[in-house]
């Protein structure tokens, strides 16, 4: 345990390969009823189960579709705190805020984004405006951290696990790119103050916290107790806080309702299922009564908290044994995203992370990009030939006429390839951007997911304005 500031730098692990290729939804648990969703449209219910949209408000389009932007005004309409306990309170968002109240002052966990860090800071200080003794943050992503500022006071604590210091420099440092991805993944900026450097900052973040630790942290504050443990799962500095006198666990982003977006498509370190299933076993092991999440609603009940959690172990470990059976016994990565599926006991939903995503982030994880083909240790991309095959075909309209049935066919991304083939060749032949906005149409009103319906959202954008041209 180390009570005082000691930044410690953590190796930088090889970046894994991006991967944006859809697969139909089948279904999805939603609160433990099993919803369908067919090929017309999807249910406006769904985004209530996943990850950020856990908290509370349906965000849907008019037409019945999910659209992300909508979660990060999540808790917007929230007139007062909920009260989980004699104690604790929640304020609703994209990541939640949590205080605690005790008679020495106030303990505060995580701090939402920064734009809804001003709505949760007025519900929570109506319950209670007693100084902030401490702030501890969960993880380092920015719907956990963006009010700090906000919240600190001189003389708060802001309690961190140590990897955080290198994840703050590694968001920094590639924070233009990841400002564009958030954008286009959530049609919505999350950073206003985005900055296009010509030049590289490799440590030149604001590092938040002033109190970091290793394996756990102990402090008490009036009559309460808190238990800091490293729990690393999303990131490597994620954290469980335990109120042992509450039996209640603040889980961050170790838990919610989909299988865990083991690989986001806006990029990030490889996260490991297997620290993922070790956190899992370390909070089990403390047999919780609540459960605090910070995306959805609490979990009340060990027998209730028991079942969930092991189920959302075994999810995970299941799918991280099968792609390891899969790489020893000789086969691809697209392969294994095609083949590997949950069994039934083990369907946990695909509402933020899809299984063929994380298939490839360990696989990826594991032994990086290269394939065992040879001719993927040089550097011309398989689309460097797409223009002399178009021409093979007989130009751009010949592939569009091949593609176009597939659409009728319910081959949606066959199709698609087949356009961004044509337009590698003619980048303004409309029947290719045509078909290129139809099969992206046609994934997103399929789509169950609200990762992938933020990038078809993205890819429509482009598409539709291109056509305007």
């Amino acid at each position: 345990m180390k009570a005082d500031i000691q930044f410690s730098k953590t190796p930088l692990s090889k970046h894994i390969s991006h991967v944006t290729g859809p697969r139909e939804i089948s279904d999805l648990l939603y609160s433990g009823v099993k919803v369908v969703f067919t090929k017309a449209w999807l249910a406006a219910a769904l985004m209530a189960t996943v990850s950020v949209a856990m908290a509370g408000e349906h965000a849907v389009e008019k037409s019945g579709r999910a659209d992300p932007s909508l979660h990060l005004r999540q808790g917007s309409t929230q007139t007062e705190a909920q009260k989980v306990n004699e104690v604790i309170y929640k304020a609703t968002g994209f990541g939640n805020t949590f205080m605690v109240v005790t008679e020495q002052g106030n303990v505060i966990i995580d701090t939402s984004l920064e734009s809804m860090a001003p709505h949760h800071k007025k519900l929570l200080t109506t319950v209670s405006d007693g100084p902030i003794h401490s702030i501890i943050i969960t993880h380092g992503h920015g719907d956990h951290i963006g009010g700090v500022e906000l919240w600190r006071e001189p003389k708060t604590q802001v309690i961190a696990q140590e990897n955080m210091v290198e994840f703050l420099h590694y968001q920094h440092r590639l924070s233009a790119m990841f400002d564009q991805r958030n954008q286009a993944q959530f049609g919505f900026e999350l950073n206003a103050k985005q900055a296009h450097p010509s030049t590289v900052d490799n440590f030149g973040a604001n590092i938040l916290p002033n109190t970091l630790f290793d394996k756990d942290y102990t402090f008490s504050l009036g009559e309460q107790q808190f238990q800091i443990l490293h729990t690393p799962a999303e990131t490597y500095d994620a954290l469980t806080v335990w109120m042992p006198q509450h039996k209640a666990a603040f889980v961050g982003d170790l838990y919610y309702r989909s299988f865990p977006n083991m690989y986001t498509l806006r990029g990030t370190k490889p996260r490991w299922a297997l620290d993922y299933v070790d956190s899992l076993n370390r909070v089990l092991a403390l047999k919780p009564e609540l459960l605090l999440p910070s995306h959805g609603e609490p979990i009340k009940g060990w027998d209730n908290i028991s079942a969930t959690l092991t189920q959302y172990r075994d999810a995970i470990q299941y799918v991280h044994d099968q792609t390891v059976i899969g790489m020893n016994q000789g086969k691809d990565v697209y392969s294994l995203m095609r083949e590997i599926k949950l069994p039934k006991k083990l369907d946990v939903g695909e509402g933020y992370g899809w299984i063929s995503w994380s298939v490839r982030g360990i696989y990826e994880g594991y032994v990086g990009w290269f394939d065992a083909n040879p001719v993927s240790m040089y550097a011309e991309s398989p689309e460097s030939v797409y223009p002399d095959l178009v021409a093979m075909a007989g130009g751009g309209d010949k592939v569009i006429e091949k593609a176009l049935p597939l659409l009728e066919q319910g081959k949606p991304v066959k199709a698609l390839l087949l356009a961004e083939a044509a337009l590698s060749s003619e980048p303004h032949n409309r029947s290719a951007l045509e078909l290129r906005l139809a099969a992206l149409q046609q994934l997103r009103k399929e789509s169950g997911n609200l990762n992938e319906t933020g990038w078809l959202n993205f890819g429509i954008g482009q598409t539709q304005r291109k056509l305007e041209q």
